[in-house]
């Protein structure tokens, strides 16, 4: 199908990077070869912008970059561009969801990372993955509450997760954005932190309409912004609710379906 592809916006783990979080060499030339052929290139995550500044200058990034699944909005520099805090009364409400169904819970601030136990489950491997520590807490403080960008539930029980996620959307309706970045990562963020508002808020900021984006994901939190874009992928390793809502499927992250999504699907529209 003839599309006239101007940006690409792409998630990050699971999608971008490999599941050891390795930029691969094919994904990098194809971040190259979208500069050339003039499509730009803007990546989202539920990760903090802090943990997705290794990745600007491999990829040569101009665009703006969404952490805290558009929670706070940055330039490649990270000087910020948008901001958007959960409710002080709204955090309470999710932390209290999320404790009683047996998550681990961490709190985001634009500035922090806040845990309340450094041997829970995953705490170690966020560590590495974003390059930086999260800091200590035995209590999270009213203060910590109105400073919230992202809430984290956490467990390695994914039905429970998926529960939670339905939960959450219930109680939260209106007053919260609740989607798993992670099969055990359930993320809690303001309702203008999705995806899909990414997805418009770059296409303001850029003058483009929908049908000139591209998107790419793996997750139920990609689907938002499929929805909002002229031409959707799926990763060869989402789940089938999440390739449903694609107009496209491409490889897995193990075999670089990043790289061949931009070859076989953006750069041949963008070129048609």
């Amino acid at each position: 199908m003839k599309r006239n592809i101007r940006l690409l916006i792409a998630d990050v783990d699971g999608t971008l990077v490999t599941p050891e979080h390795i930029l691969t060499e094919a994904s990098v030339a194809a971040a190259h070869d979208l500069r050339v052929a003039g499509v730009a290139l803007a990546i989202v995550s539920g990760r903090p912008p802090r943990g997705m500044r290794m990745l600007a200058a491999p990829l040569s990034l101009a665009a703006p970059m969404a952490g805290f699944n558009g929670g706070l909005l940055v330039n490649p520099d990270l000087s910020v561009i948008e901001t958007h805090l959960l409710d002080g009364a709204t955090a309470a409400q999710a932390l209290q969801l999320l404790e009683s169904q047996g998550l681990d819970a961490w709190l985001y601030t634009p500035q922090a990372w806040l845990i309340r136990d450094e041997n829970a489950p995953h705490v170690a491997r966020e560590a590495a993955t974003v390059q930086f520590g999260p800091e200590v807490r035995p209590a999270f403080a009213p203060d910590d509450l109105t400073r919230a960008v992202k809430i984290v539930g956490v467990s390695d029980d994914l039905d429970k997760v998926a529960g939670c996620e339905a939960a959450l959307r219930q109680r939260l309706a209106g007053a919260a954005s609740a989607a798993r970045s992670q099969p055990y990562y359930l993320d809690v963020t303001h309702p203008k932190a999705n995806k899909g508002t990414v997805a418009d808020t770059l296409a303001a900021r850029l003058g483009l309409s929908a049908e000139e984006i591209a998107t790419i994901g793996d997750m139920p939190s990609d689907v938002a912004m499929f929805r909002r874009s002229g031409l959707s992928i799926a990763m060869g390793n989402a789940a089938d609710e999440v390739k449903a809502e694609a107009s496209a499927v491409t490889d897995r992250n193990t075999e670089d379906g990043f790289a061949k999504a931009v070859r076989r699907f953006v750069l041949a529209s963008a070129a048609a």
